[in-house]
Formats: structure tokens, C-alpha cells, sequence
């Protein structure tokens, strides 16, 4: 896999006052990635976002003493952040401390059973011998089998743009002999006999915001990926480490204009100019970025624009994925019992999966993530307390769920569960609080239908299917982020910033042809 090759700048000093003009709509994790990278290669970049703060997704809020990271909390490939920071002239150590955590999670089952699922082989095999013996040897192939499909989807793909048809098809042969066609669910199920391990070895889609019983089953790589580099966590949280690519974007002479909404993408004929923002304020670009979701990208800020493929009817014709209710909240005394990640699986799990993915229904019952950072890092909550944050995938905005009214009662349920499950006596220690809703997806992260994770992670949504890194509508205009390839996750925003990178145009070229846009308005 060649993440990243080096793009050292081919803009000289004197050039850099006029260097091209890149803008980057977003400041996720995706959007400051690509940032840092193209002010690395000689982009003078600026990154426009509506919070107050960078992150994006990897947002945190921090209230009462407490810092709770908003959304993703699992570094799985700490190994491209790494690149990352060696690509933009700095060191992660320098700016980050990650550490691994072992066991990965605690997964509870309904009844009360708990499978600790971690990278040692030994333990592993020990762990699913208690649930079913004979499952012990279907997980030695099943791990052989995501080993093959990590080495060639992800090791050789997810770096490579798919905007090409011809590329495309020349990976078409390797795609079928791996079984992409089949489902995550469909692949665990031929290894596994027990229903319990099938859950526990086919859940990772739902961290990407995809339904294990229709994701495409090259998502079983998460498996080996896992075993291979570990479950990591960044010391003070997620955010830290948007924070520290943000650094990396300011180092390389980029601007971030926080708490500025782009309204729409400027055009010239087939051309991506520049934005407008909300204020009316206008903006040049050689090269516009948008780390927004695809669908809202093309369905909102390019809506006046005549689009040949990404029409409004196949944004709404699109499948979207599953989206979050959160709550955060801060306990004054510890539950030193709970891991620093525990998965709560409910009585159901096809079921459930069918409401929330295909009924678009909010069910009675619901699983559970649980998060618990402050079983490693003091830092996050006060002395004595513990900081926590409790996920439940909902349908998306399409079950037409109103939140406004429906969110309490929700969150009261979730603290019932957990306080009979995990947590006993939660309702008379929690001393901070906030929720999440897919409202907030929609309104303050601006997600098509509220969705987590934008375009499902379907096998015909994923690769050339999925809007492309180089927009097929507009030329200079480019996309990064969980809503293009390679989709979802710290991972996969990383390699689309990547990608993206090594796409745009030489900013020298464009500089030596008399191109360039000019000083930002």
C-alpha cells in the first residue's frame, strides 16, 4: 500500500505569496488531513467550517470538568496518522500520545454472557471455545479470509481513486474471486455455528455505518486489521488528534475560518470557482475541497448547478446510513468494573438491524456502545469521577422520529438499561449530561437524512459506485470524507485526503501557466 507518497512543495518562497488557492470545505478529520497536505505540496489552503472548533465527527464537548469526545473513539491504523505527520514535515509523537488498548472491547450478550474480544490469538481461541468448541477452527479461516481480502482491499485499493472505469474493471476479476458480492453477515455465518459469535465477528460494519446483513464483505478486513495494528486511543481524546492535524494545516501556512457555513459552491461553466458563504462573503479557488457530506455537497451546495449524475433523484433514491443517538455524561464516582469500550448487544440483533437499516422504525429495544475513556486517561474527567458516552444506532431522519419530543424518554431508557446492566445506581451519580440526536447530524454536522455515515457502505454504493474523490461534475472540484471512497472511519477519511492529494494538480503548473486565482477575496 503506498499511502501517501511524499508531495514535498514545488512552490518556491518567492512563489508562495501567489501560490494557487486551495479551499477545503469541512474540518473533520478528512477535510484537515487533505489541508495539510496540498499547504505541504504549495496550496495556499484555506478551511472554512461552521463549529467553533475543529474535528467535525471528532468534535468534543467539554462541560462540568468533563471532555467527551462527539463521535469516533477507536484508532484502528495508527500507522497513517503517522505517515500523515511524516508527510506534512512533523512527527506524531511530537504532537499525539496514542495507546494501544487490550482487550479491543467487552462484548454483553442480552443473557449476561460477555466475549472479551482483544489481538492475542491464544485468548481469542480461548474466549470462543467457551461459547461453541467447534467455532474454534471456523475462526482460524475466517481470520485467514479477511487476512486475503485486508491485502488486497484495502493494502492495494483503498489508496487509489476509482473515478476511472478502467481501473475499475481491471480490479473487477481479484473483487469477485474475494466475494465483495456477499455480505459481512453472509461471510461470518459460513465460518461460525453459534449465533452469539456470528454477532460478535460480524458487528464491525456498524462502526462505519453499515448493516452487517448487506455491507459489502470486504468490510471483513476490519477483522485482521484489527489483530494486525490493534485498537488505539489518543490521550485526551479523539479531538486531540483533529487538533493535531489542524496544527499540522497551520503549519503548512493554512487558514481555519471557524464558525463559517459555506453556502454554496461558485461555478464557471464545468468549473469549480470558489464559495460563497452564509455572511455573502465570496471566495476564489483554483481547487475547491469539500469534506461535507457527498450528498449534501451535490443536493445542497451545488443545487442550482445542472448535475449529470449526482441528480437530486439518485441522492434520494440513495440508501443512507443508520444514524446515532448519544448521550454523554459525567459520573461523580468511578466504575472501575467497566472497560474502556463495551459493546451491550440487545435480544435481537437481525431484527433490530431490519428496523433501523430497512423499516426506518425505532424499536423498543436497542444495543448499546459504551465508552469509557477515563478508565485510561485521567484527564477527561474530574478526580474520583468517570467520563462516559453511551451510543445507540437509530434509524436515520427518514423514520420521521420526533426528537425534539422523543429524546429524554429515549435517553431515560438507555440509562435504565444500563443501570440494570453495567452501571447500577447511574440515575443517582450522573452530575453532567448532554444528548446527541440525528437532528444534530442534520443540523449542526449537515448529513443528508441526519445519517451518521452518509452512502451506506453497500457493495453498489461502494468504490466506483460511491461519489468520486475527482467530482464527476465539475472539474477543480474534489471530495474527501466518509461520503466518497473509500468510505467511512479515521481510516478510510485519511486515504480519501490521500487520494485527494495526489489527485489536484501540481500547484507549480498552475502557478507557471499564469492560472492561479490570485490572493483569496
Amino acid at each position: 500500500m503506498n499511502i501517501a507518497p511524499d508531495i514535498p512543495s514545488t512552490i518556491t518562497e518567492p512563489d508562495r505569496a501567489r501560490a494557487p488557492h486551495a479551499v477545503v470545505i469541512g474540518a473533520g478529520v478528512g477535510g484537515l488531513s487533505a489541508a495539510a497536505l496540498l499547504g505541504r505540496r504549495g496550496y495556499r489552503v484555506t478551511v472554512f467550517d461552521p463549529l467553533d472548533a475543529p474535528g467535525g465527527r471528532a468534535y468534543a464537548y467539554r462541560q462540568d470538568g468533563f471532555t467527551f469526545d462527539a463521535g469516533p473513539t477507536i484508532i484502528t491504523a495508527p500507522w497513517l496518522f503517522e505517515k500523515l505527520w511524516e508527510d506534512c514535515g512533523g512527527r506524531l509523537e511530537d504532537d499525539l500520545d496514542i495507546r494501544e488498548n487490550n482487550p479491543f472491547y467487552k462484548i454483553r450478550f442480552s443473557d449476561g454472557s460477555v466475549f472479551t474480544y482483544s489481538g492475542d490469538k491464544a485468548a481469542m481461541e480461548a474466549e470462543i471455545a467457551r461459547f461453541e468448541p467447534d467455532d474454534v477452527a471456523g475462526y482460524r479461516t475466517f481470520m485467514e479470509e479477511s487476512r486475503q481480502i485486508y491485502e488486497y482491499a484495502f493494502l492495494e485499493l483503498a489508496d487509489k481513486p476509482f473515478h476511472s472505469l478502467a481501473f475499475t474493471l481491471s480490479t473487477f476479476a481479484q473483487l469477485v474471486r474475494l466475494g465483495g458480492y456477499r455480505s459481512v453477515y453472509s461471510v461470518v455465518k459460513k465460518h461460525f455455528k453459534s449465533d452469539k459469535l456470528r454477532s460478535v465477528f460480524s458487528f464491525h460494519p456498524l462502526l462505519i455505518g453499515g448493516n452487517p446483513f448487506t455491507t459489502t464483505s470486504f468490510y471483513c478486513l476490519i477483522a485482521h486489521l484489527e489483530s494486525k495494528h490493534g485498537v488505539h486511543y489518543a490521550m485526551g481524546g479523539t479531538n486531540k488528534l483533529a487538533h493535531g492535524i489542524a496544527g499540522l494545516v497551520e503549519k503548512n501556512n493554512g487558514t481555519l475560518r471557524l464558525n463559517e457555513t459555506v453556502e454554496t459552491i461558485l461555478t464557471d461553466g464545468k468549473r469549480a470557482t470558489g464559495v460563497r458563504l452564509a455572511s455573502g462573503e465570496t471566495v476564489s479557488a483554483d481547487i475547491v475541497v469539500s469534506n461535507c457530506d457527498s450528498a449534501m455537497t451535490y443536493g445542497k451546495l451545488l443545487k442550482d448547478h445542472p448535475r449529470k449524475r449526482w441528480t437530486d433523484r439518485k441522492i434520494k433514491r440513495g440508501d443512507f446510513s443508520m444514524s446515532l443517538f448519544v448521550w454523554y455524561f459525567g459520573t461523580d464516582r468511578r466504575y472501575d468494573d467497566v472497560g474502556h469500550h463495551t459493546m451491550l448487544f440487545g435480544p435481537r440483533y437481525k431484527g433490530l438491524l431490519e428496523d433501523i437499516f430497512i423499516k426506518k422504525h425505532l424499536a423498543e429495544d436497542f444495543s448499546l456502545y459504551l465508552h469509557r475513556p477515563s478508565a485510561n486517561d485521567p484527564s477527561v474527567a474530574p478526580e474520583g469521577c468517570d467520563a462516559f458516552y453511551v451510543l445507540s444506532p437509530v434509524p436515520n431522519l427518514a423514520s420521521g422520529t420526533d426528537w425534539a419530543t422523543f429524546a429524554e424518554t429515549y435517553r431515560k431508557k438507555i440509562e435504565a438499561q444500563l443501570e440494570e446492566t453495567v452501571l447500577p445506581e447511574l440515575s443517582k451519580h450522573v452530575v453532567s449530561s448532554r444528548v446527541l440526536t440525528p437532528v444534530d447530524f442534520r443540523e449542526r454536522l449537515l448529513s443528508w437524512q441526519g445519517a451518521a455515515f452518509s452512502f451506506e457502505p453497500k457493495l453498489l454504493q461502494s468504490s466506483w459506485f460511491r461519489p468520486h474523490n475527482k467530482s464527476e461534475e465539475l472539474e477543480n472540484l474534489y471530495l474527501c470524507g466518509a461520503g466518497t471512497h473509500p468510505g467511512a472511519g479515521l481510516p478510510g477519511v485519511v486515504c480519501s485526503a490521500q487520494i485527494v492529494a495526489d489527485l489536484v494538480p501540481d500547484p507549480a503548473s498552475l502557478v507557471q501557466s499564469g492560472q492561479s486565482a490570485g490572493e483569496p477575496q
